[in-house]
């Protein structure tokens, strides 16, 4: 069997992992796959299995006329042309969509090839760009316009970000009319939170199958390094946070927060951070770079005494999963799907923006040690990806 996925990004971030664990488990089983993507190839995937939707040069204009106009999705033309000659060229038996909104496809083009292909068709759902009219995520700002039709969009200028229009009202039933046209689509959300929001949304019509994000654990596993020795941190309690992007919807200004509060036997590590975030963060805080080296990701996931991810909103961070997987326990906000990877073994959900109960969980970790680095593996083996991306086989049809 045939199969293509359709992603942003290759072997980049969470979804670029998810598209290349997922092509890895196909190729071993002797099927066929492709990986078309718009940007940023970090895993050895043979080129003749890889299809670069457009380039640097299609983005960069798509991004800026989102800023101009509020219409991602709706450039990249001649890319998405392209594109679809390729895929017409491949004949897959099966399209497997992933993230197709970051400046890199035209969704027009896109849907109505799709339509008249006539293929089986999955879309995995990593947030809920799909069934809004500008925003990826709403639950920050408790905004629920996209149940009935979004306008007046109150976070035009987040991501993707428009300086001036506001196209929100246009894009939702854009979207809704383009993605309501497929005949039979299977939709999968990594947490039972977004299944239940795709359900109130016009794509509720699709089935969907809830199938939560799986890691690598040949990979993610308690890992030796020399990460305390190097930064002097032997004797010290180190509190991790991991993100691909740093903000205050990430709980950024939480962490500064918690730093003031712990005293000397403490140390927040966060890895992903910017160069110009560098420059703001207390002494209390030591910042590293966002690396796309798994294996020095596990050094730093198993060497810390507690995973915290303060996130106001997401839907199924892997991030959890990788920590756990090192034997890590993790504290998380009750927020979206983040805290559907824990249970009482191996971690604790807070309410959301509660610095001084994030304080106390931290403490009780650190000092009081309830959860084992065994529990916490334990419960990685939940989402091992040869366990969960065989579900999406599954959902294929392959034998």
């Amino acid at each position: 069997m045939k199969i293509l996925q359709i992603n942003s990004v290759c072997g980049i971030g969470s979804t670029g992992r998810i598209a290349t664990d997922l092509y890895e488990i196909l190729k071993e089983q002797g099927n066929e796959c492709k990986i078309a993507y718009g940007r940023d190839m970090a895993k050895n995937i043979p080129t003749e299995d890889l299809i670069k939707i457009g380039i640097d040069y299609d983005v960069n204009i798509h991004a800026l006329m989102t800023r101009i106009t509020d219409k991602t999705g709706f450039y990249s033309k001649k890319a998405t042309q392209k594109l679809i000659e390729q895929i017409i060229e491949y004949d897959p038996d099966i399209i497997h969509l992933h993230n197709i909104h970051g400046y890199y496809i035209n969704i027009e083009l896109l849907f109505n090839y799709l339509v008249k292909a006539n293929k089986p068709l999955v879309w995995t759902l990593h947030d809920c760009w799909p069934f809004t009219g500008h925003c990826a995520h709403f639950d920050y700002i408790g905004c629920n316009k996209w149940k009935t039709v979004c306008c007046d969009c109150p976070q035009k200028k987040s991501y993707p970000q428009s300086l001036f229009l506001d196209n929100s009202q246009r894009n939702f039933k854009k979207k809704k009319e383009l993605f309501t046209s497929i005949k039979k689509m299977t939709i999968v959300t990594p947490s039972q939170w977004l299944g239940d929001l795709v359900n109130e949304s016009f794509l509720s019509k699709y089935e969907v199958e809830v199938i939560p994000n799986g890691i690598d654990l040949s990979v993610f596993k308690p890992s030796d390094s020399a990460f305390r020795i190097k930064n002097k941190l032997e004797n010290m309690k180190i509190i991790l946070g991991v993100a691909s992007v740093w903000g205050t919807r990430k709980g950024l200004n939480d962490f500064i927060k918690l730093s003031k509060m712990l005293d000397d036997n403490y140390k927040i590590i966060l890895v992903g951070l910017k160069e110009n975030q560098f420059k703001t963060l207390p002494k209390e805080i030591l910042g590293i770079y966002r690396t796309n080296n798994v294996t020095e990701l596990a050094e730093i996931y198993t060497m810390a005494d507690v995973f915290v991810n303060p996130t106001y909103e997401d839907n199924f961070p892997t991030t959890n999963l990788e920590a756990l997987a090192c034997g890590t326990p993790v504290i998380t906000y009750k927020t979206g799907g983040s805290p559907e990877s824990l249970d009482e073994t191996c971690g604790l959900a807070v309410e959301k923006g509660n610095i001084d109960m994030l304080y106390e969980s931290i403490f009780k970790i650190c000092e009081k040690k309830p959860f084992s680095s065994e529990a916490c593996i334990a419960r990685s083996k939940m989402f091992d990806k040869n366990r969960r991306f065989n579900e999406y086989i599954d959902i294929y049809g392959v034998k």
